[in-house]
């Protein structure tokens, strides 16, 4: 997985495979499309207005939680 932030369009973008094939992006919301393959596999997920999507819950911090471990890392939005 790799997320990536784009502040002079306000774009967020999760990737979570790489493109090896054509996708289809799906608008799920005003905010938020789905990069999909033919096959089911979801490549990415981009977040429009991004910065306010990601500030609205946990005071503007990103947190990246390993459940098995219990391991937290925290990265704080500007």
């Amino acid at each position: 997985m790799r997320p990536t932030y784009d502040p002079r369009y306000n774009i967020a973008y999760i990737r979570l495979h790489e493109k090896t094939t054509e996708v289809e992006t799906i608008k799920i919301g005003d905010e938020i499309n789905i990069d999909i393959a033919p096959d089911g596999t979801i490549y990415g997920i981009e977040l429009l207005n991004a910065n306010e999507q990601l500030k609205k819950e946990d005071d503007g911090r990103l947190f990246v939680i390993n459940e098995a471990p219990g391991e937290k890392s925290e990265l704080i939005l500007s």
